[in-house]
């Protein structure tokens, strides 16, 4: 008598997800798991109430070394930043009031390796191209359907913070990431964010202002472990990484998605972030749907 098969998201042809996933503790590819629908009900109902997804332990011990491994291999393509950014990564605006948040400067000391440099047998690429990975990620935001980023620097790279880096507080270009801490600092290195203060259409730059001037009633902490893996709505929520501390580098993989698969980043956007900007870049320099800042 033959096997009986069960609706899958994962097949043969498929990435194999077990050498990066524990999919007994962890049946993302299992349709008719009721262990998956209740990770995905508790993941949407973490957005929906904390404004992001926090699953501990989510990807393997042996996966996250060669992970690592790669990043530390790649150190020396790493882009480093050292500039002063507003929380939209634009010019100052004279126009404006002194006291706008586009007109708020922090030093940003961090780098970034740009997904261009990912090895060919990248952990990191394969749970990126993973589509049972992306089937997952748009249940557990209860948004669909999301599609990998066209942005070839941004997608999926890794960022490290040494001792002392600060990445202070702005928003995404895109509309959702995924990160997975790769390697712990010895201090400091919290994700800090203030989930949903601005939407489609509303900048809300008065809620943003009071956070840039130390208001913390609707600060929420994070603290990673390796492994973690987190979900996360980075065009809405104001969100920074607190300074790093120690001779153990922060290094979080962040595997990044978008509603509309036409969009990258704006080119000073890439330039900010990644050290660069590329002819795609100026090519689709559009108008924002949401019409917000970045």
């Amino acid at each position: 008598m033959s096997e009986i098969s069960v609706p899958s998201a994962y097949s043969s042809a498929e990435i194999r997800l077990d050498e990066f996933i524990d999919l007994e503790k962890f049946p993302i590819h299992d349709l008719t798991n009721p262990n998956r629908a209740s990770l995905v009900e508790d993941c949407h109902l973490d957005i929906k109430k904390w404004g992001c997804a926090h699953i501990p332990d989510f990807i393997l011990p042996s996966a996250i070394k060669k992970m690592k491994d790669e990043a530390f291999r790649l150190m020396g393509v790493a882009r480093r930043a050292h500039k002063l950014v507003n929380p939209y990564l634009t010019e100052e605006d004279t126009t404006l009031p002194k006291d706008h948040p586009k007109r708020f400067f922090e030093e940003r000391t961090s780098s970034f390796i740009n997904s261009d440099f990912l090895e060919s047998d990248s952990v990191l690429r394969k749970i990126y191209d993973s589509d049972v990975v992306v089937h997952f990620v748009s249940e557990c935001l209860n948004v669909g359907p999301i599609y990998r980023w066209a942005e070839p620097l941004g997608r999926n790279p890794y960022s490290i913070m040494n001792n002392g880096d600060y990445f202070p507080w702005h928003f995404d270009g895109n509309d959702f990431t995924v990160s997975i801490l790769v390697n712990e600092s010895n201090k400091g290195g919290d994700f800090e964010y203030v989930p949903d203060i601005r939407s489609p259409g509303n900048e809300n730059f008065e809620g943003v202002k009071s956070i840039l001037e130390g208001d913390r009633d609707k600060v929420k902490v994070l603290r990673l472990k390796t492994g973690d893996l987190q979900i996360f709505s980075g065009r809405y929520s104001l969100h920074r990484v607190t300074v790093t501390r120690g001779d153990s580098p922060r290094i979080i993989a962040l595997p990044t998605y978008v509603k509309n698969p036409y969009l990258v980043n704006r080119p000073h956007h890439a330039e900010a972030f990644y050290g660069r900007s590329m002819q795609i870049h100026h090519e689709r320099n559009l108008e924002r749907p949401d019409n917000l800042t970045d």
